[in-house]
């Protein structure tokens, strides 16, 4: 089983930053891709942002030049750096893993809510 945790959510301003953060542990033994989700009340769960073992990253229109994601594969985390939170980036933000067989894991979420 992989259990992945994520970090870093809260409460900001429009404008302002937050850096997520999502620690695997547990039987991996091999990492595909990582990515971020989110979901807002009412709408349904959307990608955020996904980075491959390689590096190569994809971003959702809605978030490109703000949001950036990374990974360190040695420690088995990555994070996603948001800039110039809007209120519409209010949402749980969900860290999800897919292995090398294809099988995909969940994190719990973690909220963030932007808000003056």
């Amino acid at each position: 089983q992989v259990q992945l945790v994520e970090s870093g959510g809260g409460l900001v301003q429009p404008g302002g930053s937050l850096r997520l953060s999502c620690t695997a542990s547990g039987s991996i033994r091999s990492i595909y891709r990582m990515a971020w989700y989110r979901q807002a009340p009412e709408k349904q769960r959307e990608l955020v942002a996904s980075i491959s073992t390689s590096g190569s990253t994809t971003y959702a229109d809605s978030v490109k030049g703000r949001f950036t994601v990374s990974r360190d594969s040695a420690k088995n985390t990555m994070t996603l750096q948001m800039n110039s939170l809007k209120p519409e980036d209010t949402a749980v933000y969900f860290c999800t893993l897919i292995s090398g067989t294809g099988s995909t894991y969940w994190g719990q979420g973690t909220q963030v809510t932007i808000s003056s």
